[in-house]
C-alpha cells in the first residue's frame, strides 16, 4: 500500500512542467546537484571535526563546547542548503528516485542520523561541564559520535549509488527486491 501511494505521488510530481524542465535542463540540474554535493562536503566536514573531537581522536586540545559552538552554524547552514537541493533533485526525477532501493535506504539512514543527532546533542549539552576539556569524552558521547560518522557514511554511499541503480524496476528480479525498490506495477503483475 505504501509503495503504491509513494509511486502515485512520484507520478503526480513527474507531471509537473517544472520537474521535467529541471531534469532536462542543460545547466540547472547540474548546478543543483553540484550545490548539493558542495554543501554536503561543508556539512560533513564540520560534522566530522565535531565527531572526531567527541570520539577523543582529534582536536583534543580544544574544549568540546568551543568547537561545537564555532562549527554549529556553518554546519547547519550546509545541512539546510543540502536538504533543499536534495528535495529539488528528488523533484527533478521523482519516479526513478522513488523506485530506488538506494534512495529508500538513504532515507532510513537519514532518519536514523537525525534521531542520533537529536539524542547526541541533548546528551552532549547536559554533560559538557563534566568533560568539556577532557581529551576523552564519556562512552555515551563517543558511541553517539561513532554512530553519527557511520550513519552519514552510509547516507553518502547510498546517495552515490542512486545514480547507478542495479535494481531498476524494468529488470527481472526477485519479488522482495521489487518490494524493497517500490516497484508497485511489477508486484501487481506478479499477483
Amino acid at each position: 500500500m505504501l509503495n503504491e501511494w509513494l509511486l502515485a505521488l512520484a507520478r503526480w510530481l513527474d507531471t509537473h512542467e517544472w520537474s521535467t524542465g529541471l531534469h532536462e535542463s542543460l545547466y540547472v540540474y547540474a548546478w543543483v546537484e553540484t550545490t548539493h554535493v558542495l554543501t554536503l562536503m561543508l556539512f560533513l566536514g564540520m560534522l566530522m571535526a565535531i565527531d572526531l573531537r567527541m570520539l577523543g581522536v582529534g582536536f583534543t586540545n580544544i574544549p568540546a563546547s568551543t568547537m561545537a559552538a564555532r562549527l554549529d552554524k556553518p554546519m547547519m547552514i550546509g545541512f539546510a542548503v543540502m536538504l533543499v537541493t536534495g528535495f529539488i533533485l528528488f523533484y527533478a526525477i521523482p519516479v526513478r528516485t522513488t523506485q530506488s532501493v538506494w534512495f529508500r535506504i538513504k532515507v532510513v539512514l537519514l532518519i536514523a542520523a537525525g534521531v542520533n543527532a537529536w539524542l547526541f546533542r541533548g546528551k552532549m549539552r547536559a554533560s559538557v561541564g563534566d568533560w568539556d576539556t577532557s581529551p576523552r569524552p564519556p562512552k555515551r558521547i563517543r558511541v553517539g559520535a561513532g554512530l553519527s560518522l557511520g550513519l552519514w557514511a552510509g547516507v553518502v554511499l547510498c546517495g552515490r549509488a542512486i545514480a547507478y541503480d542495479w535494481f531498476d524496476c524494468y529488470r527481472e528480479m526477485p519479488r522482495w527486491i521489487y518490494w524493497a525498490a517500490g516497484c508497485a506495477d511489477e508486484l501487481a503483475a506478479l499477483e
